[in-house]
């Protein structure tokens, strides 16, 4: 090991380490509260016909109660408006208690006018965000169980003709796939809510089925916008506490036709105003509470069901999600409505006065002209204008849009002895507005944009601009400095990102600084010219001092967020051309190189990176697109990645040293871990299995081979995979503790000075050599008169033998990770089937059993003898550029280079 690659090495690790722990360890507190069951809950099974349950042994359809409301309905005669719970990735069907309880509750306050009837889907918690294979059966069932609720209430009074879908990660995802069903009616859904669902892309790329069912329903989507109008698709993000599923990719696809659907985060959403991580945003009751008082306006009062009338359904959704006025939803409010003349009238001229209440009315804010009507008995409401915050109820109003009105009418109202201060304030919009560009983002946090405010008032709005791309991040710290001690009023302050529901809002009583952690879940939209606003609610009698800088750890932790799943294809990369440095050695000096020093000489970024962006350049003109298009080669991932605004100048290259940083500490790791292993077994084990050398292929390595592909094909793909990598790593173990074991004893020959030859009978000296090949039933004591026996030349090609099955050993442990997904999911679905159908490792796991039990059988002397041994050495340089090319949004890809990879290394054993 060097010294300066290990420090540079080590350096690159702790950057990404430093990422992850900004991701992982947020620095926001949890500011939900936990809802509770009043009652004990239960949850009564439906009864599917048999030909569903033979179908699909493994999912349930239960309805959710509590108490007496459980008893009422043990005989299924429901009254109600059905709502179906869908968990996600690992979810329960239990927590659809949360929303459940709380409609309960609310129904019992207005008296049981109507009601909800909450069910759910037992998915039998299957891991469906790393295995793609279950999802269209989930769809399906889904299905079903929508039409069995439907039957439930075919004889009730006002049965309904859909339902309403609330959905939690992956659920939502199947939600939306059931409108691609070919016998789907989308009169069956009326509104689909999803929570922390990742619509964009799969978080972890790691099967086909997944990526091809995100297609599937995307496209869908898209495609037939048109036909999709009569849905209403709610999706709310969690924040940056979820670091499952990041919010960016919670936002549903943009259509220009489709404007039924609405994307939010939770931190902007009113009265609740906090991050969620992925599963508190099922039970979050802040946020539960809003998505039940939405679900009770959604009803239509004529047909006790949910509203057929879309812009109501958007109309609700955006009171209860993006901005409320502080008063309840009104579906026909009136604009216009009169006061009683014997109100007491105090007319205010000044520019800026306050004024002590008791409480308010719901509608508090008026305005009209005198010369209309007279005393103003007749105003126009603009509560509906207003803003609900954490600690406020704030109204702007722009005079040049009521030119015609003469006054501006609050209306305060003696209700009970709850306190409140009212400011108000006329103000130049101009002046209260700074503009201020952000910090650049190499500054590292030297460097400051200092903003000052003077003038005191009641709104401030600081423009931060340049402002727009993923990878910056910043520390807003905002001081206040009131010259009124005796009465502490709190301070709002807004960070608003216009292109996407996407604020963050933080209350101040005190002078201490407060700091805002300000980045972005999506970047600015191509045409898009807002800029994002940080807007200060003050008291008149406090100043101001905003201060940012760009917080370097935030940065990484943005680059880890968005970037960290498509790590593991930079990280092949980085392998695949350190095991093409160690061909490239073979073939020129005739020796392996150590893995490190492999990756230290072969692993640069220049040879990948400059080539994928060529591509990707090229691919704007229509001559190279069309040239790609007739090779049949796929859509480049650069070039989505681009166009969904996750590219920034450079990202690849850091990648590339974030791969090469962890390729390197893990190989050193991996390669201790062989030398802990191998000292297990030299005092363990205490004999040698010396092999056969005349041949590589015997029929015990075809009879291990073929074990191995009949378990592949009767039980798992992934499985199968894990057998054969513990069978190479036990090979790797043995021919390192021979290894160990000689050199320790030419050590201690040369420490006690013995001049002795170490030359042997060949037909000793073969020995050391046929361990590494073949195999033999004859034992072989570790003993020093045998070591004493080995020729240096057998010695070295076995240490050759050792480096290059180590590099090959790197290859396959990112090999057998990247199936592991797959194979948890099996693992815990045995006691359903032992086979896992469909297996999206199969195929590729039957060409990898036999090319890895051959090349756990072969050496160096076979390798320099190989006509292909330049082909091998060359392609892998090829492979590393397609693996960054085509892998970042379709990590099971990966897989298959690099058993093409080993593939071709067995045809150097034969040709």
């Amino acid at each position: 090991m060097k010294l300066p690659s290990a420090l540079f090495n080590g350096i690159l690790l702790l950057l990404v380490a430093l990422g992850v722990r900004d991701v992982a360890i947020v620095y926001e507190s949890d500011r939900c509260s936990m809802t509770y069951m009043f009652e004990y809950p239960e949850f009564q099974k439906i009864k599917l016909p048999k030909k569903v349950s033979r179908l699909y042994p493994m999912y349930e359809l239960y309805l959710y109660g509590e108490g007496a409301y459980a008893l009422e309905n043990k005989n299924l005669t429901l009254t109600g408006i059905p709502v179906l719970f869908l968990p996600g990735n690992a979810g329960s069907y239990k927590q659809a208690r949360s929303v459940g309880s709380i409609a309960l509750r609310k129904a019992e306050t207005i008296g049981n006018v109507y009601h909800f009837n909450v069910f759910t889907v037992n998915f039998n918690e299957e891991l469906v965000a790393l295995y793609g294979g279950s999802l269209q059966r989930q769809t399906k069932f889904v299905h079903t169980c929508i039409k069995a609720i439907i039957q439930l209430y075919k004889n009730q009074a006002y049965s309904p003709q859909g339902v309403a879908i609330i959905a939690h990660s992956m659920g939502g995802l199947v939600a939306r796939a059931l409108l691609t069903l070919n016998n789907f009616k989308p009169e069956l859904i009326n509104l689909i809510i999803t929570q922390a669902t990742p619509h964009v892309l799969p978080v972890l790329s790691v099967d086909y089925y997944l990526t091809d069912f995100y297609a599937l329903v995307n496209n869908y989507w898209i495609l037939n916008a048109d036909k999709l109008q009569n849905i209403t698709t709610l999706s709310v993000a969690g924040g940056f506490r979820d670091y499952q599923v990041r919010s960016g990719l919670a936002f549903l696809p943009a259509s220009k036709v489709y404007n039924s659907a609405l994307s939010v985060v939770s931190s902007a959403v009113p009265r609740t105003w906090a991050s969620t991580d992925h599963l508190s945003i099922v039970w979050c009751k802040e946020l539960i509470l809003a998505t039940t008082r939405a679900l009770f306006d959604l009803v239509d009062e004529d047909t006790r069901q949910i509203t057929n009338n879309l812009q109501k359904r958007m109309s609700v959704l955006r009171h209860h999600f993006v901005r409320h006025p502080a008063k309840f939803f009104e579906s026909n409010h009136e604009t216009t409505v009169s006061l009683p003349e014997s109100a007491l009238w105090i007319s205010v001229s000044d520019s800026t006065w306050k004024h002590k209440v008791t409480n308010f009315t719901n509608s508090w804010i008026f305005g009209c002209n005198d010369n209309v009507s007279p005393n103003c008995l007749q105003v126009e409401d603009l509560t509906w204008k207003g803003e609900l915050l954490p600690t406020a109820k704030a109204v702007t109003v722009k005079l040049e849009d009521y030119s015609t009105f003469s006054h501006f009418i609050l209306s305060l109202s003696n209700t009970n002895d709850t306190k409140f201060s009212l400011e108000c304030e006329f103000l130049n919009e101009v002046s209260r507005m700074v503009q201020s560009p952000v910090t650049h983002v190499l500054s590292f946090g030297l460097s400051t944009s200092h903003i000052k405010v003077n003038s005191s008032g009641l709104l401030h709005m600081v423009q931060l601009q340049e402002f727009s791309k993923i990878y910056q991040a910043f520390d807003i710290i905002i001081q206040r400095n009131c010259t009124e001690l005796a009465e502490r009023k709190s301070s709002i302050y807004k960070f608003h990102v216009p292109w996407s529901h996407d604020d963050i809002i933080r209350t101040s009583s005190d002078d201490e600084p407060l700091k805002i952690s300000a980045k972005l879940h999506a970047a600015q939209p191509e045409h898009c010219t807002d800029v994002i606003t940080l807007t200060l609610y003050s008291s008149a009698d406090c100043y101001y001092e905003v201060t940012i800088y760009t917080s370097f750890l935030q940065i990484l932790g943005q680059i880890i967020r968005f970037y960290g799943p498509s790590l593991p294809v930079y990280i092949l990369s980085n392998l695949l051309l350190a095991y093409g440095g160690q061909l490239h050695s073979l073939l020129s000096n005739g020796h392996s190189l150590e893995f490190d020093s492999s990756l230290d000489a072969a692993a640069k970024p220049y040879k990948v990176d400059p080539i994928v962006n060529l591509c990707r350049f090229l691919l704007s003109y229509t001559w190279f697109q069309n040239i790609w298009d007739g090779f049949l080669l796929p859509e480049l991932d650069a070039v989505q990645l681009y166009s969904l605004g996750y590219l920034f100048p450079l990202a690849s290259l850091f990648l590339f040293l974030f791969g090469t940083g962890i390729s390197y500490w893990s190989g050193i790791l991996f390669k201790s871990t062989i030398r802990v292993l191998s000292s297990l077994w030299i005092a363990f084990k205490r004999q040698s299995e010396p092999y056969d050398e005349s041949s590589f292929i015997t029929p015990q390595i075809f009879l291990i081979a073929t074990l191995f592909a009949f378990i592949c094909w009767t039980t798992c793909g992934a499985f199968s995979v894990f057998l054969v990598f513990f069978h190479y790593l036990l090979k790797v173990v043995k021919l390192y503790s021979l290894v160990r074991v000689h050199r320790s004893t030419v050590s201690k020959w040369q420490k006690d000075g013995d001049d002795k030859s170490t030359d042997v009978p060949q037909n000793e000296s073969a020995k050391l050599m046929a361990f590494t090949t073949g195999n033999s039933s004859r034992p072989e004591q570790f003993t020093s008169n045998v070591s004493q026996q080995y020729s240096t030349s057998n010695m070295n090609t076995a240490a050759d033998s050792l480096k290059m099955h180590i590099a090959i050993m790197n290859l396959l442990l990112w090999v057998t990770l990247l199936s592991l997904p797959s194979f948890v999911y099996w693992a815990r679905n045995l006691r359903y089937n032992i086979q896992l159908d469909p297996d999206p490792n199969r195929i590729q796991a039957l060409i990898l059993i036999f090319t890895v039990e051959i090349l756990m059988n072969s050496n160096t002397s076979i390798l320099k003898s190989s006509m292909l041994l330049k082909t091998a050495a060359h392609i892998q340089l090829p492979l590393s550029i397609v693996t960054v090319a085509f892998g970042p949004l379709h990590l099971y890809r990966v897989s298959y280079f690099i058993t093409f990879s080993l593939f071709v290394h067995v045809l150097c054993c034969f040709v």
